[in-house]
This record gives C-alpha cells, sequence and structure tokens, in this order.
C-alpha cells in the first residue's frame, strides 16, 4: 500500500475547498471535453504567470528563497519580477476541490522603477494590490496573484507589500509601518503616472493597506490634480481599516478621484469591531452602515448578507458575488449595481466609462 500523501493547503485553500469540490462535481457531469481546452476568459497572470513587485520590507537573504522577505523595514522600497506557479486548471485537478493554489517560483532584482515596466505592452492596465493587517510577503503577494486571477483582470498586476510582522498582537507595529509606507506607494504611482506604456491604473487595498492607499492619494492627488485622475481607474476599498472621520476628511481632499471610489463594507466584519475596540472604540469604515458612506458621494458595497465565515475581513477574495462586483468596478461597466449579484447591495455613485468625465467633488 502506498503511504499516504500529505498535502499543505493554507488557510483560505481549506475554506474554499469544500464549495469548491461541490461546484467541480456538479459541472462535471455536464461540461464537455472541451472543458479541458484553453480558457478564451483566462486572466493574463494565468497566460503569463508574472507578478511585479514594489516593498519596503527587508529582503531575506537577497530574497532567494522563502521567506523572501521579512517584517523589518527596508531603508528604501526596492522593486522586482516574482515569476509565479499557476494551478492547474483541470477539471478533475487538485485546484478544482480546492487543493492547489499559486505559488512563487523565483523573484528577481529590477535596478530601476523604470525597467519594471519595460516589458510591459504600450497602453496596457495594470491592477495594484495593498495588503492589509497580519500578512506575510509570500500570503500578501499569492493574495494579488488570486484577486488578478478571480476578477480576470485583462494586464499588469503588481503587489505592494509593506513590513507587517504577521502576527494578530503585533496591530501598532503594522499600523505604523504602513503609514510609513506612503510615501513609497506615492513614488510608485508616479512613476506609473510617468510610465508611456501604462493605460489605467487600478488599485484594490484591504484592510489597513486602505488607510495607507488613501493617504498616498491625497498626496498625489494634491501634486498632480486632475492629471492623476485621468489616470486612475477604479479604487476598491475591501474592509477598510480606517477611522470614520479621517475617511471624511479625506475623501474631501482627493477631488474626482472619489466618485472612482468603491467601498467593501460588512457590518458584521468580526476583525474591523476588534480594530475598533484596540482603537478607543472608533468606527471603522469598513463596517459602517451604508447609507452614512453614500452620503460622501461614494459607491457603497454592503456585503454583510455574503460569506459563511466567522470574521468576513476578506470576502473580496473568497466571495465569487464580491470578486464580480470588483470585476465590473475595473471594467467601468454602466451596469454595475443594476445587475449586481443576489444578495449585494449596492448604492451611491457609478464610476465612470472609459474616457467619461467623472463627476467632481467639493474639495472642502
Amino acid at each position: 500500500m502506498l503511504p499516504p500523501v500529505r498535502i499543505a493547503v493554507s488557510r483560505r485553500i481549506a475554506l474554499r475547498g469544500l464549495a469548491s469540490a461541490a461546484t467541480a462535481f456538479a459541472v462535471g457531469g455536464c461540461a464537455g471535453m472541451a472543458a479541458n481546452g484553453p480558457r478564451f476568459d483566462a486572466a493574463d497572470i494565468k497566460v503569463r504567470p508574472t507578478l511585479l513587485v514594489a516593498t519596503t520590507r527587508k529582503p531575506v537573504e537577497g530574497a532567494r528563497a522563502q521567506p523572501w522577505f521579512g517584517p523589518e523595514r527596508a531603508r528604501r522600497m526596492t522593486v522586482w519580477r516574482a515569476t509565479l506557479n499557476a494551478p492547474d486548471d483541470g477539471r478533475f485537478s487538485l485546484s478544482a476541490i480546492g487543493l492547489s493554489d499559486w505559488s512563487i517560483a523565483s523573484i528577481e532584482p529590477v535596478p530601476q522603477f523604470g525597467d519594471l515596466l519595460g516589458q510591459a505592452t504600450s497602453g496596457r492596465n495594470l491592477l495594484i494590490y495593498v495588503h492589509g493587517f497580519n500578512q506575510t510577503f509570500e500570503t500578501a503577494t499569492l493574495d494579488a496573484a488570486r484577486l488578478s486571477d478571480g476578477i480576470k483582470f485583462a494586464g499588469e498586476t503588481m503587489v505592494f507589500s509593506w513590513p507587517s510582522r504577521a502576527k494578530l498582537l503585533d496591530y501598532g507595529y503594522d499600523r505604523e509601518s504602513a503609514m510609513w509606507s506612503r510615501d513609497a506607494l506615492d513614488q510608485v504611482l508616479e512613476g506609473l503616472l510617468a510610465s508611456p506604456t501604462i493605460g489605467r491604473i487600478n488599485i484594490v487595498a484591504h484592510s489597513v493597506g486602505t488607510m495607507l492607499t488613501m493617504e498616498a492619494l491625497r498626496q498625489l492627488y494634491a501634486k498632480h490634480g486632475d492629471t492623476a485622475a485621468d489616470r486612475i481607474g477604479a479604487v476598491i476599498f475591501a474592509a477598510p481599516d480606517i477611522d470614520m472621520d479621517v475617511f471624511t476628511a479625506s475623501v474631501g481632499r482627493i477631488g474626482p478621484l472619489a466618485a472612482k471610489v468603491t467601498v467593501i463594507t460588512a457590518t458584521n466584519d468580526r476583525a474591523l469591531a476588534v480594530s475598533g475596540w484596540v482603537n478607543g472604540s472608533t468606527s471603522r469604515v469598513g463596517a459602517a452602515e451604508k447609507a452614512q458612506l453614500e452620503k460622501l458621494g461614494l459607491r457603497v458595497v454592503d456585503a454583510s448578507a455574503q460569506g459563511w465565515g466567522i470574521i468576513n475581513h476578506d470576502l473580496f477574495l473568497s466571495n465569487a458575488s464580491i470578486r464580480q462586483v470588483i470585476r465590473d468596478a475595473v471594467a467601468g461597466s454602466s451596469r454595475v449595481g443594476a445587475l449586481a449579484p443576489a444578495g449585494i447591495q449596492v448604492g451611491g455613485n457609478l464610476p465612470p466609462e472609459d474616457g467619461a468625465q467623472a463627476p467632481r467633488m467639493d474639495s472642502r
């Protein structure tokens, strides 16, 4: 008898496994042989599994092997290109039942930021993922790949990774590290705006990463005004871990960029409830009532009824309906909201179509 094979399963993969298995067997009986052929709607990252990396983390032994980068703060931001191993898409593969996932094959340094974009086809859009609290470099990088694959993004994908200790009790260090990294994220956005090869710049930020992203957007708009707003596509704030008063003040300082913001909330987000308690019982944006955020002129997605976990903090990765909302927002689809998936409540401004003039916000 062969010895049992032990398979390492990540936290998110374990949670998705049962649902994925049910889906695979449900569709397996009626799918034709073409199911094993090439997928015409595949994300670019699945076809060419490479990821752009900008990080303020300190490399571990030159980032030649796991863990690649640690929780320490580097002296300066560095840029890299990661080669990934994509999960097999076969109908009867381990991926189909949630037991196979993305992984990092290698990471190579890039001398200058401009060199990072040199291989990009002119006019290609970009998706930037800014991770949240309690994340290693590897989990953040692979979440960026899962996100890009999940929304079938057509373009380049980048992860911006700031120094997190990836420990539940180190929230304070993580929060300060995120804020310390805001100038570096601003530098990334500046470099993208200056690049002739990059089209629309889309941003998805999660949890504490939304606070960092909002600060960078404030700096960017203060320097470039409407020029920056013209190049930024969708801005998705998933479960924003930001004080409500701070967020309200910031929205009034980013001009027409505010009309491009989609906020994904869940009033039953337990992680944000703990964050509010840690921060002196202040209300967090990601757990706010939809109507409260709509008053700011933002598009709001209430995901409170989605998911079946006890935390409900990363629905943007684990829930197919939320991923579809993100996909539509990034695509600039006018059908967002009107045809939102069942159980998703959407309200507020819709993101403008490509080339449309975004409504201006009062900058008081």
